[in-house]
């Protein structure tokens, strides 16, 4: 293309009216003059470069859809860093896929729990600890209420730490105690003897590695010995004020399995927080744990579940062979309301 306009200067009239519209200032013989670094203009935006892609002339060798086919690919480009620059962090880590009715269950069980009587709410991990102790005792006293609560009921914990705060419960009073106190104080908690062995290792760790503090993340906690994800993720937000995850025990694993809470059965709670973090709205992770233990405790029991009295009762997926195991002369037809036929 330069040799066919540098032809053109040789000749006159309409050539060199040509020639003239063809040259611009700063240029020879139809090509850009070089610059200097320092006189480069500003970069453009990725719009402003798709606009100024030049037409193909003078019958270039080049496709004449080229210039278009380089448009639609910088716009898709574009396009892909827009979506990527304004996803959130819960928009890149849950699915699309929610469970039917999920919103008015949640309101249902939030509306049921608002008296705030069950056990946990007077006998939970919340209420075991000195809120008047050093930060670094209150952390520890949660960590060893957790503990403790493992296959335990709220009020045997609650009695439990009770007994060792009388005692002194602090990291160094804890490694000075006799195993066989140690097992009197928290006796009749589950699997007491093999809990009064990791509390001792535990602690033993904790004055060694942290100066007598607890891990202030879910990795460390979890090479605690005798914790668990479900300990874990609630010490993170008891102690350190840190939503990590969903905390899931037995109560919230029946919960959301019975509510279709998870796009298939799970078999632990581990894979029930798995599947709940997937889908539901991080602002609630905090008060999962909260709102589905007090409902479970209440409600939603492990055996013979008070589904007549369930505000869910007529939206809930195992309502109905609840109600039926419990009423087997119940009609098909009154199923869609159970509790009038209940009461």
């Amino acid at each position: 293309m330069s040799r066919r306009v540098c032809a053109a200067a040789g000749g006159s009239g309409p050539n060199l009216a040509k020639l003239s519209r063809l040259q611009q200032p700063g240029t020879s013989c139809g090509r850009p003059a070089r610059r200097d670094a320092a006189e480069q203009p500003a970069a453009h935006s990725i719009q402003e470069t798709v606009r100024e892609v030049p037409q193909v002339q003078f019958g270039d060798s080049v496709p004449r859809n080229a210039a278009k086919q380089k448009r639609e690919r910088l716009q898709a480009g574009c396009n892909s860093r827009r979506v990527s620059q304004c996803a959130s962090p819960a928009d890149e880590t849950n699915s699309t896929w929610q469970p039917k009715d999920w919103r008015e269950q949640w309101d249902n069980i939030t509306e049921m729990r608002k008296g705030r009587d069950a056990p946990v709410d007077s006998m939970g991990a919340e209420q075991c600890f000195d809120k008047t102790a050093t930060p670094e005792v209150m952390r520890y006293q949660v960590l060893l209420s957790l503990m403790l609560s493992s296959q335990t009921r709220d009020h045997v914990t609650f009695a439990a730490m009770n007994k060792l705060r009388d005692h002194g419960l602090t990291v160094e009073n804890i490694l000075t105690m006799e195993d066989k106190t140690l097992g009197e104080l928290i006796y009749p908690v589950g699997f007491w003897r093999s809990k009064v062995k990791y509390i001792k290792q535990t602690t033993v760790i904790l004055k060694e590695q942290y100066n007598g503090d607890i891990p202030s993340s879910i990795s460390e906690l979890l090479k605690l010995p005798g914790v668990g994800p479900k300990m874990s993720h609630l010490i993170m937000k008891i102690a350190w004020n840190n939503v990590s995850g969903i905390s899931v025990d037995t109560h919230v694993h029946r919960i959301v399995n019975r509510l279709k809470w998870v796009r298939k059965e799970t078999k632990n709670p581990e894979e029930s927080r798995q599947a709940l973090e997937e889908w539901m709205p991080r602002e609630l992770w905090s008060r999962t744990n909260w709102l589905l233990v007090g409902f479970g405790q209440q409600t939603c029991l492990p055996v013979n579940p008070r589904c007549a009295g369930c505000l869910n009762r007529d939206i809930c997926p195992s309502a109905k062979n609840n109600l039926r195991k419990t009423n087997p002369g119940l009609p098909p037809s009154s199923l869609h309301q159970p509790c009038q036929q209940q009461q």
